[in-house]
């Protein structure tokens, strides 16, 4: 049976109603009985938010998963609905699907969970992302997740045809599923969150960057990784990168190009010469970022006579070339940056399962087989990205105007891995960098923080620490006023060793004693 509420009496309901409240302790907790989870959702009338289940879900142990370990989950009431359910033009019933995880004890937050790809289906809503080994609904957070507002394959972007569809997906459905869950959150519990949060990567996190930019009133702390905040741009560099390398085949050849493993251990031998050490300690990972950033592919080119199959610890000079083209980023006829500049890191050359490290490996990626093509007309198709409509509502790569926001004292932390072979790391911190300068250094260093994680992918995964708990810290940030310090980072695989995360452009040097303990390093700002 369904359950139906006005959707007058949902989006009529103003922010500052579930914003900024009183300051929540950690030890504050609020218990209610199993079974108001049934009875308090039968109190809703006609409307808009149909709750299509209520169910009690028992607590359950923790598991491990592909995605590493999963805490233990808190017994809670899984609200399951929709928001504005209707047919669309082309046929296929849409609306906004939503999942509510409510704790039967209850710390008084709300989280809401980004996304991923073009969303089009529902994620658990336990809140796993920078939670560490743990998850916001394990700590007590009401957890909410959605669809977008349509359902469909990862990637399937067919529904944009519906005007409706398109726009929930570019951004109101952030807005509206927020005000609709924490409204539903209120009911379960008598009383609304006390404190909002959110945290997301890649398309989760672009839809954080949009909380920020277009809700201000919206959260109080926002977690963003890796945020797909102008992916239009980032797919074009990679198509690009692939071009480029294509070219350094002999003519007639039709298959894409690619690096050999015995050519990419040239490149992970000259990453290790001239960046490994600059973080105090060679270890295969580069902890220094910055010291990186000029890192000189030409120089791994062959003398003549040299063999260019690797083999001599030597790339073909025209391979050397296109490699040092490729991380520079693709530029416009006038000389433009038509994207950033993509970091070295050791995870470049990454050619296991999942998607590839960013030097082009001729195997089929996320986009499907691999372009054979030598030729590219960036400025042409850098027009139909640019005219992309969905694509100019969903970038965030360009608002950095975030006034109210910090205003109410609301907090935002990012992070990227490094060896993200999507989205440029650079590309991101630069527009940390702007949003300092539009807002005013004061203001931004007291309410935001950026963590480069060396050796990470898209997200997760990679020779990388890439387990860490950014929630717990901005929780204590935005209601005790204690900024970010001393955050570890360990493995998901579960193999052992630890180093602290730091503030970017800070690395953790290593200083000496047990290399394995986060103890052992301190976070330094680069020389020069």
């Amino acid at each position: 049976m369904r359950h139906r509420v006005r959707g007058a009496a949902v989006l009529a309901c103003s922010v500052s109603a579930f914003g900024l409240g009183s300051a929540l302790p950690a030890q504050e907790t609020q218990t209610v009985p199993a079974e108001r989870c049934g009875r308090a959702m039968m109190q809703l009338g006609d409307g808009y938010l149909e709750v299509t289940a209520a169910t009690l879900i028992p607590a359950q142990p923790a598991t491990m998963t592909p995605f590493g370990p999963q805490a233990a989950l808190p017994q809670h009431c899984l609200v399951e609905g929709m928001l504005n359910r209707r047919t669309g033009v082309d046929g296929k019933e849409y609306g906004i699907g939503f999942e509510l995880a409510l704790p039967l004890t209850w710390n008084g937050r709300y989280l809401l969970m980004g996304g991923g790809g073009l969303n089009g289906s529902i994620r658990p809503p336990f809140g796993p992302v920078a939670a560490g080994n743990s998850n916001a609904l394990a700590m007590g957070f009401a957890v909410a997740s959605h669809d977008s507002g349509h359902k469909g394959e990862v990637f399937d972007a067919s529904f944009q045809a519906d005007q409706r569809a398109a726009l929930d997906f570019a951004e109101t459905s952030v807005h509206t599923v927020t005000l609709a869950t924490r409204w539903l959150a209120a009911a379960f519990y008598g009383e609304p969150p006390r404190r909002s949060y959110m945290t997301g990567c890649s398309t989760g996190g672009r839809e954080g960057m949009l909380a920020s930019q277009r809700y201000p009133e919206l959260f109080d702390g926002i977690v963003i990784g890796a945020p797909a905040m102008r992916p239009g741009h980032s797919n074009l560099a990679i198509e690009w990168a692939q071009v480029l390398l294509n070219r350094t085949q002999a003519a007639g050849v039709t298959t894409p190009a690619g690096f050999s493993s015995a050519e990419r251990a040239v490149v992970d031998a000259g990453l290790a010469r001239q960046c490994d050490g600059a973080d105090g300690r060679v270890d295969g990972m580069i902890f220094n970022v910055e010291a990186c950033r000029n890192f000189d592919a030409r120089a791994l080119a062959c003398a003549p006579g040299q063999v260019t199959d690797g083999s001599a610890g030597c790339l073909a000079p025209e391979k050397a070339e296109a490699l040092a083209q490729i991380f520079a980023g693709p530029r416009e006829a006038s000389g433009r940056p038509l994207y950033t500049a993509i970091p070295w890191d050791t995870g470049v050359t990454y050619a296991g399962p999942g998607l590839p490290g960013y030097i082009p490996s001729g195997a089929p990626g996320p986009f499907g087989p691999a372009n054979a093509g030598r030729e590219i007309d960036l400025d042409a198709r850098l027009a139909a990205v640019e005219w992309d409509a969905v694509g100019r509502l969903t970038d965030t790569a360009y608002w950095t105007n975030l006034s109210t926001f910090l205003r109410r004292g609301a907090k935002i932390m990012f992070y990227h891995g490094v060896s993200d072979p999507w989205f440029s790391a650079i590309d991101t911190w630069e527009y940390f960098q702007r949003a300092r300068e539009a807002n005013g250094a004061a203001a931004w260093d007291d309410a935001a923080r950026f963590y480069m994680v060396p050796g990470m992918l898209h997200c997760s995964g990679g020779n990388a620490f890439d387990r860490f708990d950014l929630l717990s810290p901005l929780v204590e940030w935005v209601e005790q006023g204690r900024a970010p310090n001393g955050i570890t980072a360990r493995r998901s695989d579960g193999a052992a060793g630890e180093r602290p995360l730091c503030a970017h452009p800070a690395y953790p040097h290593y200083t000496g004693g047990d290399p394995a303990l986060a103890a052992s390093y301190s976070c330094r700002l680069p020389q020069g």
